[in-house]
């Protein structure tokens, strides 16, 4: 029978513990006039901070529209190409670096070396010194304009590749839309001139070389020949008759000089057009497929989102306002509960 009465007190107490929607609604009717007025003034809070960010100027704006360039590049990871980069890293001096950024020159992909090359300070000191950055208001009082330079270059810089496709994306993003695309435009530039600096594409290097090779065995062929033309048309006018056998000897030599070097040159471009036929075959290291342009929409911030954003946040807020309210006011009116904190507060 006892057993019967404490079940039944139990159940009791659960009940009158249980708190229903229905009370939970009625809460939020109570206080809906504190929770249409929360919400409200955020909205037009957030609408306010967004039709003033956009009156003000970009500069002095608290929330301005910023501007993405972007460039994309193909990078060739392959076998050849990675043993050359090792051997490229390593008599560039810049093996140390690299393990200290986590490329291995014994493994590494040029992918990696493009990754590492637009994060070193080099890379970030020739952005600085192109732009004169270091010149920036933001950087008036730095007491480290150099590391603030390039921090400040980091933050506004992306770069990402995809092991897919193997491109190789950079971007930089700045109030000023022309001047994000002349950065990427100049980082383009430089990385393609380290890439050849490094000699990792080797057939780039063998077309350069032997085209040097072709123009100067040009140039002496075209010497030699002067050369024995002087000497035939000194003979035609009868010029140093008595030395006939020294210009014959001279003539003679001049003349092998000349075939050797039409022997060369023929090689060299023999080589050249073999070259060129194995570069069609073959992909490059690295290719530009789409230098930056200058974008005419911003690419941040969405006020649309921060508006949405504000709003739900303000609305979660007064629903904890008006449950918090609530439960005060219980509190209040329960004199049990009103005993036992002013009974705490006396001891």
């Amino acid at each position: 029978m006892e057993n019967t009465e404490r079940i039944e007190g139990a159940v009791q107490d659960l009940k009158d513990d249980e708190i229903s929607l229905i009370d939970l609604f009625a809460v939020l009717l109570k206080y809906k006039r504190m929770i249409v007025v929360i919400v409200v003034a955020a909205m037009i809070f957030a609408v306010g901070i967004s039709v003033i960010s956009l009156m003000l100027p970009a500069e002095k704006s608290f929330l301005p529209n910023k501007y993405k360039a972007s460039a994309h590049m193909l990078i060739n990871d392959t076998d050849s190409s990675s043993s050359s980069l090792a051997s490229a890293i390593s008599s560039s001096g810049l093996g140390g670096l690299a393990g200290l950024a986590g490329i291995s020159t014994g493994g590494s992909s040029n992918s990696s070396l493009a990754i590492y090359l637009v994060s070193s300070n080099p890379f970030l000191d020739a952005i600085v010194k192109e732009f004169n950055i270091l010149k920036k208001p933001e950087l008036a009082k730095s007491k480290f304009p150099v590391s603030d330079s390039r921090d400040m270059v980091k933050k506004q810089f992306s770069a990402e590749t995809d092991d897919e496709s193997g491109v190789f994306t950079i971007s930089f993003t700045d109030i000023d839309p022309v001047f994000a695309q002349k950065v990427v435009d100049f980082s383009v530039d430089w990385i393609s001139d380290k890439f050849d600096a490094l000699g990792i594409d080797q057939n780039k290097i063998q077309k350069e070389n032997l085209e040097k090779n072709i123009d100067l065995s040009f140039k002496e062929i075209q010497k030699l020949q002067e050369e024995l033309d002087n000497i035939a048309t000194s003979v035609s006018r009868g010029q140093s008759a008595w030395n006939i056998p020294s210009i014959t000897l001279t003539t003679t030599k001049v003349q092998m000089e000349l075939s050797a070097q039409q022997e060369v040159y023929k090689q060299l471009k023999t080589q050249y057009e073999l070259l060129k036929v194995q570069m069609q075959s073959e992909s490059p290291v690295f290719q530009i497929l789409e230098r930056p342009e200058i974008a005419d929409k911003k690419a941040s911030p969405s006020r649309g989102k921060l508006c949405i954003i504000i709003t739900f946040a303000a609305g979660f807020i007064a629903i904890f306002v008006a449950f918090l309210r609530n439960a005060l006011e219980n509190i209040k009116n329960d004199p049990e509960a009103m005993s036992k904190l002013t009974g705490s507060r006396r001891k």
